[in-house]
């Protein structure tokens, strides 16, 4: 019988990788928090409805790349590519932005999209994000973006590039996608079968294509064909930006990969991440998309990075944390008639709040030791019988090399003070 492997596309997070998955998502939280964002969760599955109407039914991501089923009753439902939509459903639907305005959201968790796995890109894969929804401003578009950075700087990645763009209202798309139109028309013959559906259904789709690519630096500039207010809108953004200290490169080409976007549009390059993966992330405004959602109008904002794309980085960088150990001390006994007082000890050192594996194996003693090093254990406590007799134990420095005998009720302080000097 053959044995059976992780779907294709997905990857299993090991404990030795875990240390810098919670330090990827903890300094996300810590940081965003700080910036009076608070946590929220929305469903892994949605209708299919949501994203058709959200994301955009002729975008690659519904077409393409969403995993769909029908559950019992017959609903068509969808595994999220994405998570803005779910979260303006939920804010919106929920009139949060009816108690305050904006709302500052956060979130992190899985994602799921039918593509060809390769580096940097899986089918089950992690982002953090953020959402502020209930106000349009552009200071909102710049704090949006300026999170993000402070977020990198917090994770020391150094080498990360922020690309901005603006698509203007939905007057200017029009406009712009007639442009375009009228510029790839002549070409039809010779772009590839997506793009010759995206000129009749998506035209800014083209500006993504990698196989017409060629054809790109000649294509129309969305900047000559905005109005005045879109202009000034997306100039008071970079302002902002550079009150903050943040490097921003404008880049008229940036278009994202979703319907939804409108205005201020942006994502995170880095050069260690090569083609058409070098992006960790981005995002942008989105004031119709409640809207599209039937929803109340409702402006909004907010960005989604990978994760399994920062962590390549943060590994190229040597930036990641060093695997944590399995605890801080472990509990041996000598022999099986002291288990229960050994277990009785590792119980009270827990209660202190210290990390501590029991081993009441039939293993030698110096066994036990030698596992207390894989462990990462900093001290051992070793029960035998002279310790049960006398109602102590042994408490084993395995950095300083040293020993002491401990009364038991003196036990969770001594640990705590031995922990807390450097090794």
């Amino acid at each position: 019988m053959a044995e059976i492997a992780a779907p294709r596309g997905t990857r299993d997070i090991l404990p030795a990788e875990a240390t810098a998955w919670r330090w990827l998502v903890e300094t996300h939280r810590r940081v965003v928090e700080s910036f009076g964002y608070r946590p929220i969760e929305t469903p892994i599955f949605e209708s299919v409805e949501l994203f058709m109407r959200g994301v955009g039914a002729e975008t690659d991501i519904v077409e393409k790349q969403m995993f769909t089923f029908q559950d019992r009753g017959g609903r068509s439902l969808a595994l999220r590519p994405e998570s803005t939509a779910g979260v303006v459903r939920a804010v919106v639907g929920a009139r949060l932005d009816q108690e305050r305005r904006p709302v500052r959201v956060h979130y992190q968790g899985p994602m799921f999209r039918a593509e060809n796995p390769q580096r940097g890109r899986q089918r089950q894969f992690t982002q953090v994000g953020v959402e502020t929804i209930g106000e349009r401003s552009p200071e909102l578009d710049a704090e949006v973006i300026e999170i993000a950075w402070r977020y990198f700087e917090a994770l020391h990645l150094t080498g990360v590039h922020l690309q901005v763009n603006t698509l203007g209202d939905s007057e200017d798309r029009k406009i712009y996608r007639e442009a375009l139109v009228k510029y790839y028309t002549p070409f039809r013959d010779r772009l590839c079968d997506d793009c010759k559906r995206r000129l009749d259904i998506n035209p800014l789709r083209l500006l993504d294509c990698k196989k017409d690519a060629d054809l790109v630096a000649d294509a129309p500039i969305i900047w000559d064909l905005l109005d005045a207010g879109s202009k000034a809108y997306f100039t008071s953004v970079l302002a902002s930006l550079v009150a903050a200290g943040v490097e921003a490169t404008v880049n008229y080409r940036i278009v994202r990969g979703l319907d939804y976007y409108a205005d201020t549009v942006f994502e995170f390059w880095h050069d260690s991440l090569h083609g058409a993966q070098n992006s960790l992330g981005g995002g942008g405004r989105y004031d119709g998309l409640a809207e599209a959602l039937s929803l109340p109008a409702t402006p909004g904002a907010g960005y989604a990075l990978g994760l399994e794309r920062i962590l390549l980085v943060a590994h190229e960088l040597g930036v990641t944390p060093a695997p944590e150990p399995d605890c801080d001390v472990i509990v041996v006994s000598v022999e099986t008639p002291q288990t229960h007082r050994a277990a009785e000890l590792a119980r009270t050192l827990r209660a202190a709040g210290t990390r501590v594996v029991l081993d009441v194996s039939e293993r030698r003693l110096d066994r036990k030791l030698r596992n207390a090093d894989r462990l990462g254990a900093r001290i051992a406590v070793i029960v035998g019988e002279e310790e049960m007799r006398s109602d102590d134990a042994v408490v084993r420095d395995l950095a300083e090399r040293s020993q002491q005998r401990v009364p038991s009720a003196e036990l969770a302080s001594t640990v705590a003070r031995l922990l807390e000097t450097p090794a």
